[in-house]
């Protein structure tokens, strides 16, 4: 029997573009991550400005608008990556970065890079020293979206209703455009929107990573939050590109994790294998699949993908075309249940 191949070639707007929250800001539903374009010790990948600038610049040739940095990836070298990449185009780009995380204060110490420890300080005055130099970094004098990196915690804890105060000021200063936060959870959330508009959450989310799906999904699709969701290949599993007998190398961004653990990598490899008809019917890769899986999930969802070179985004950015069915939908759920 032959098998229609269940694909959008066309250019479907509800399924290639979204409204932010209650904003008019009109994004891409695939958006770019550029925490490892900013290279450093926890990527395997050395450092290729040239490529990172021409994957940025690539994304507008797809209709890819929505950019997401932070500080914090690597110590502001993905803000000036990003800066040198869309100087001229400033305005065709919606750019996310991020606040919370410094490395040039005292706050609640988070991790340790190399040799430099990072710390959590949402405090007014500290945000507000950290959006001039990202203004600086980025080479822009505003931000469309700002977000908090990670919440705040003891023994630096500042209460969201203080952090909101200094985002509402610079919102109504012209400095960004909307308020976003990430690693939240629905505590943070319904706090955030006691004192203020919050327009979209970052979340860990792929078809092997569900928790969100209890409880912050519900929450967000109540209050038109939009969901961005990070890491929809888990740092590269969902790819089919990484075999069961891969090994993370020591401090890679990779090692440790759950699903590059010997023995669940091979429940994910076989999972995979399990994929390949879907492929073949919908003309498409693994990768594609697990982003459009994540795609299908709700109209508020918006996905990043963390594309280093113009050919990745090519290739990732094919999932906007896909129109899984609900019946595939729910064969890949049922698929990463039996092995979570």
């Amino acid at each position: 029997m032959k098998i229609t191949k269940n694909i959008d070639k066309g250019g479907d707007s509800e399924l290639r573009t979204m409204k932010i929250g209650k904003t008019d800001i009109e994004v891409s539903r695939i958006g770019l991550g550029t925490w490892a374009i900013g290279g450093g010790p926890a990527f395997e990948n050395k450092d290729n400005e040239s490529v990172s600038i021409a994957t940025i610049q690539h994304a507008l040739d797809l209709n890819i608008n929505f950019l997401d940095t932070a500080p914090g990836y690597n110590f502001g070298n993905s803000e000036k990556i990003v800066g040198k990449a869309i100087r001229d185009k400033r305005k065709n780009y919606v750019v996310i970065t991020k606040f919370g995380i410094t490395w040039e204060r005292e706050g609640t110490f988070f991790n340790k890079v190399g040799e430099t420890s990072l710390y959590k300080n949402l405090s007014k005055e500290s945000i507000r020293l950290e959006i001039e130099s990202s203004l600086k970094r980025l080479k822009t004098d505003y931000i469309d979206i700002y977000m908090s990196h990670w919440q705040s915690v003891e023994p630096y804890f500042t209460p969201i209703e203080e952090t909101m105060k200094v985002l509402n000021e610079l919102k109504n200063e012209g400095k960004i455009r909307a308020i976003g936060a990430a690693n939240v959870d629905v505590d943070h959330v319904k706090e955030y929107l006691k004192h203020g508009q919050l327009d979209i959450i970052q979340a860990k989310y792929s078809i092997l990573d569900r928790q969100i799906e209890e409880e912050l999904m519900p929450l967000c699709k109540q209050n038109n939050i939009t969901i961005q969701a990070y890491s929809p290949l888990e740092m590269g599993i969902l790819t089919g590109t990484i075999d069961k007998d891969y090994v993370a190398p020591k401090g890679t961004a990779r090692y440790g994790k759950k699903w590059f653990q010997k023995e669940n990598l091979a429940k994910v490899v076989e999972m995979i294998q399990k994929w390949k008809p879907l492929c073949d019917k919908y003309d498409c890769s693994i990768a594609n699949l697990a982003i459009a899986w994540i795609l299908a999930q709700g109209n508020n969802i918006n996905v990043l993908s963390g594309s280093m070179t113009p050919e990745e985004l090519d290739e990732n950015s094919k999932a906007l075309a896909i129109k899984l069915s609900e019946d595939d939908v729910a064969y890949m759920r049922k698929l990463a249940e039996e092995i979570s």
